[in-house]
């Protein structure tokens, strides 16, 4: 995996894209969006994250490069598996964007980067294995965010693939 860096560190770092959206209407259920509305409440409308009893403001979002899940999922019909709901090609590391970095995407969308930690769960490990996991966990796969970040909505807005996704300021 480790071979796989180069071209995860060559993401963008101001402009990127959106490359997918997934919703996850219910546990392990995934449907991949042409569309997807951000609410300031609901996070990505109809996501069940506004439905846990334990949702914390802070991860209304969960986000991923897109070129780390391509690496561990091994093609793009796996990528929704990771149980993110942005999938963006642009650099997620925390040197590139600190907590407070607000996203820009499309016509109008912000999101926050908030200091929550995106680590994976047994669930991450079993889809795509325990080498994967501790991939993204190391302290490299950390500092860069590989496992994904968290974030919250600022501005609602409709987003769709291939939207531009530019840092705010």
């Amino acid at each position: 995996m480790t071979e796989g860096l180069a071209h995860i560190q060559d993401a963008p770092q101001d402009h990127g894209t959106l490359d997918l959206i997934a919703r996850r209407p219910d546990v392990d259920l995934r449907e991949i969006l042409q569309q997807g509305e951000l609410d300031l409440v609901e996070g990505l409308r109809g996501d069940r994250w506004h439905a846990r009893e334990n949702r914390h403001a802070d991860k209304q979002l969960n986000v991923m490069n897109t070129r780390v899940v391509d690496l561990l999922a091994g093609g793009f019909d796996r990528w929704a598996l990771a149980g993110d709901q942005l999938y963006v090609d642009l650099d997620i590391s925390e040197k590139n964007l600190p907590a407070g970095t607000r996203l820009a995407i499309g016509v109008g969308a912000v999101i926050e980067v908030t200091p929550s930690l995106h680590t994976g769960c047994s669930k991450f490990r079993d889809r795509f294995g325990a080498d994967a996991l501790a991939f993204v966990n190391s302290p490299e796969g950390r500092k860069m965010r590989l496992r994904g970040l968290c974030a919250k909505v600022i501005v609602p807005g409709v987003i769709r693939p291939g939207d531009t996704v530019a840092k705010v300021g």
